[in-house]
């Protein structure tokens, strides 16, 4: 499974446990089990989409529109 894909299925899985804890937070019933597993997966998630310091600062100078910075 490429990166690409996980992510897809991870983000897939986060918008299953956000509806099962919307859910649960309607009926007034405890969702903390689903809350840790979504702060897992975003953790996850986070980890996996994160760029290093190089890669931001070439974003930060060399994007197009670079007049709306200090706008």
């Amino acid at each position: 499974m490429s990166q690409s894909q996980y992510l897809k299925m991870l983000e897939k899985e986060i918008q299953k446990i956000n509806k099962i804890i919307d859910h649960k937070i309607i009926r007034g019933e405890n969702y903390s089990r689903e809350a840790r597993d979504h702060r897992l997966m975003l953790r996850r998630m986070r980890y996996l989409n994160r760029k290093s310091f190089a890669q931001r600062m070439i974003h930060l100078f060399f994007r197009k529109d670079i007049r709306n910075i200090y706008a």
